[in-house]
């Protein structure tokens, strides 16, 4: 990895969801909720998902897209304030490599009987000249399977 320029950058992304923050919020706290919508997914190999989420925190993915090589996700919790607030950093490796660190914030903002989630991740990449595009479509995908766990929760 010596050999490897680290690039930065960051983004945000803004989603509205019809329900309130503190239904959104629990998708993000519930560990079952969780895994639905950021760890399980088409063509996704879950190999191990661990989540406790409390400050101090970590949430750990073990996973492989298809017969791809393996992924892992650690993520460690620095601020939770319910309903409102998440700050995390977290690393991700490709068969065994680091590739990423990022530290992202999720902001939660009643809007009348809905809410406003506003993510904002800054990352460092190592070799991946596409990394921040990749990394905002990912986290966008992210962003809707999340609302459809809270819309499915809704309905049941």
């Amino acid at each position: 990895m010596k050999d490897l320029e680290a690039s930065h950058d960051q983004f945000t992304i803004e989603r509205r969801y019809r329900q309130s923050p503190e239904r959104v919020f629990a998708a993000w706290a519930d560990p079952a909720k969780k895994r639905r919508w950021f760890a399980e997914g088409e063509g996704f190999i879950l190999d191990s998902y661990d989540l406790d989420f409390r400050v101090g925190g970590i949430e750990r993915s073990r996973f492989r897209f298809g017969d791809g090589p393996p992924m892992t996700t650690d993520t460690f919790f620095h601020a939770i304030e319910p309903n409102w607030l998440i700050v995390c950093s977290y690393a991700m490796t490709l068969d065994r490599v680091l590739f990423s660190v990022s530290l992202a914030t999720v902001q939660l903002k009643q809007e009348r009987r809905a809410t406003l989630l506003r993510y904002t991740e800054q990352a460092a990449f190592f070799g991946r000249v596409d990394g921040i595009e990749s990394r905002r479509r990912g986290c966008a995908e992210l962003l809707e399977k999340l609302g459809a766990e809270i819309e499915r929760e809704e309905r049941s």
